[in-house]
C-alpha cells in the first residue's frame, strides 16, 4: 500500500474517531442553547443563541450548592485516596513480606465487585457510622472503589523507580515518610496527577451511590441534581435544562484535562519501561 494511501486512511480514522466522541458532547452544547419547540429540531448547526436554560439552571433549586458539594467530596476523595494510596504504595513495592503480592491482588480485586453488590452492606455499615445523608458517606464509599486502582497504579509505578535513589537517602539518613514525601513524591507527580485525575473523575460521576446515600437536595451531587431535574408539570422533560446543566458540570472535567495533559501522559508511561 503506498504511504500516501496509508496517511490518508490513518487522518480519516481519526477523524471519525473524533467525530463519534465528541458529536454527543457538542449536541448536548446545541441543545442547551435552544429552548420552546425548537428542543425537538434536529439541527447540526446553531440557529438561536439563547442562555434561558443556563439561568434556570443556575437560579432555581439548589444547583449551585449541588456544584460545591460534588467539588468538596471529589476533592476529599483525591486528597486522602492519594495520601493513603502513596504510603500502601511504598510498603507494596519497596519493602519485602510475605504474602505482598496475594495482598495487591485482593485490594485489587475490590474493584471487580459492581457497586450494586455491596451497596446493602455499605449502607448498613454507613447508618451504623451515623454518617448517612452526609457528604462524608460519599467520601468513604467513593475511597472503596479509588483506593484499589489508586493503590495499584501508584505500586506500578513507584517499582520503576531506581532503588539507589532510595539507598542513598537511607544512608543520609531519611525515614521512611522522608523516602515517600521528600524523595519520591516529588519523582511521581505525573503519576499522581493522573491517578488523582482519574479519582477525580470517578467520584465527580458516580450516581448510584450518590442516589442511595444521600436525600436531602442540599447534599446531593450534580449527577442526581441533574437525575432530578423536573420541568412544569409531571410528565414534562425538561432537556434545555438537563442539556445546560451536563455541560456545565463536564467543562471543569475537560479544563482539568487540558491543564494536566502533559502530566497526565507522562504518568500513563512512566511504568511502561524500566531502566
Amino acid at each position: 500500500m503506498p504511504k500516501f494511501v496509508r496517511e490518508v486512511s490513518f487522518y480519516v480514522l481519526v477523524t471519525v474517531i473524533v467525530v463519534i466522541s465528541i458529536f454527543p458532547f457538542y449536541y448536548a452544547i446545541l441543545t442547551s442553547f435552544k429552548s420552546g419547540t425548537a428542543l425537538f429540531t434536529i439541527d447540526y448547526f446553531p440557529k438561536e443563541f439563547s442562555l434561558q436554560n443556563y439561568a434556570h439552571v443556575l437560579t432555581e433549586g439548589s444547583f449551585v450548592r449541588n456544584i460545591l458539594n460534588s467539588v468538596f467530596v471529589a476533592t476529599s476523595v483525591v486528597v486522602l485516596s492519594l495520601l493513603l494510596a502513596l504510603t500502601a504504595a511504598y510498603a507494596l513495592a519497596r519493602i519485602r513480606f510475605k504474602g505482598r503480592t496475594l495482598l495487591l491482588l485482593t485490594i485489587l480485586s475490590v474493584s471487580m465487585f459492581p457497586q450494586i453488590a455491596v451497596l446493602a452492606g455499605l449502607f448498613e455499615i454507613i447508618r451504623w457510622m451515623g454518617i448517612y445523608n452526609t457528604p462524608w458517606a460519599l467520601i468513604f464509599s467513593y475511597m472503596i472503589f479509588t483506593l484499589p486502582f489508586t493503590v495499584w497504579l501508584l505500586t506500578t509505578f513507584m517499582r520503576a523507580l531506581p532503588l539507589e535513589i532510595e539507598e542513598a537517602a537511607i544512608v543520609d539518613g531519611a525515614t521512611p515518610l522522608d523516602i515517600i514525601f521528600k524523595v519520591f513524591l516529588p519523582l511521581m507527580w505525573p503519576a499522581m496527577v493522573t491517578t488523582g485525575l482519574l479519582a477525580f473523575i470517578a467520584a465527580w460521576n458516580e450516581f448510584l451511590l450518590a442516589l442511595t446515600f444521600i436525600s436531602n437536595d442540599t447534599q446531593r451531587t450534580v449527577p442526581v441534581a441533574i437525575a432530578l431535574i423536573s420541568g412544569a408539570s409531571e410528565f414534562e422533560v425538561p432537556w434545555g435544562s438537563i442539556m445546560a446543566a451536563s455541560v456545565i458540570v463536564t467543562v471543569p472535567l475537560i479544563i482539568l484535562v487540558l491543564i494536566f495533559q502533559r502530566k497526565i501522559v507522562s504518568g500513563l508511561t512512566a511504568g511502561a519501561v524500566k531502566g
